[in-house]
């Protein structure tokens, strides 16, 4: 069977892919919640979620950096990849030992396709289905309930030393739409480096610090309260703004919380 996969790349399957290799975190998480865990052989050490799944599956690096020796003796028939998270080095290394699906997201519309590629290559369409259909309830509940309600403007951290927010052509700033805020920095693209004299911080009703990738502490709230006392400076959850498979059903009860 032929497959296409997010870069429009074709997939050759013979059989339905009964090992696999998954090396973003967030995909893993959606491959145990479609019901295969039992089928993932290898993960990176960023497979936080379930917590178990690194006790009970062998670890092949992270997400730049792998072990081929290890993947290949795991005898994948796909690995399954994505295109920011993973080298243009670590797809080429590996495509002479398995099937390689790659995806990449920028929106909603984007990750209901990634979910609806692994119903067909895993033959588990209805699971699939069921869950996009989930989503796509708690998407519009939570739309119907703050529809009228004023948009905040956000300025979302990622990173310091340097100090780095999320701008525009990335899928955190769909999230920062979807939970129902503006995001002051929606001009500039993908990660740019700030000061915090940057003149758009300004702007910002809320200043919200993820927990991921950089892990912001209650300290660097309280350092960026001194410089910014009258605006509410919070620490969010970065996976529900980031992660794009089934964590997407508790992204939007979690929006709710900093709706309130």
């Amino acid at each position: 069977m032929t497959y296409i996969d997010q870069l429009k790349r074709e997939i050759q399957l013979n059989k339905i892919p009964k090992r696999i290799i998954s090396l973003v975190p967030s995909q893993t998480e959606l491959l145990v919640d479609l019901g295969l865990e039992s089928s993932i052989v290898g993960v990176t050490k960023f497979c936080v979620h379930p917590k178990h799944l690194r006790m009970s599956k062998a670890v092949v690096g992270g997400t730049k950096q792998i072990n081929i020796e290890k993947i290949e003796a795991l005898r994948p028939d796909i690995i399954l990849c994505n295109k920011e998270e993973n080298t243009k080095e670590i797809i080429e290394s590996l495509k002479e030992i398995a099937a390689i699906h790659v995806s990449d997201i920028y929106n909603l519309e984007d990750c209901f396709e990634l979910i609806n590629m692994y119903g067909e290559i895993f033959n588990i369409k209805r699971t699939t289905s069921t869950l996009v259909s989930n989503i796509q309830l708690e998407r519009e509940a939570f739309q119907l309930q703050f529809q009228n309600r004023d948009k905040l403007k956000v300025a979302y951290f990622i990173w310091k030393k340097p100090w780095m927010v999320a701008a525009s052509d990335n899928f955190i700033d769909v999230m920062i739409t979807e939970a129902g805020f503006v995001n002051v920095y929606k001009e500039e693209k993908r990660y740019p480096e700030i000061d915090l004299n940057n003149p758009k911080l300004k702007e910002a009703d809320l200043i919200f610090l993820s927990s991921e990738p950089f892990p912001f502490k209650e300290e660097h709230v309280l350092e960026l309260q001194s410089k910014f006392p009258e605006k509410t400076i919070k620490i969010v959850d970065g996976e529900l703004f980031s992660w794009y498979g089934s964590r997407l059903l508790k992204s939007y009860t979690y929006f709710k919380t900093l709706s309130s």
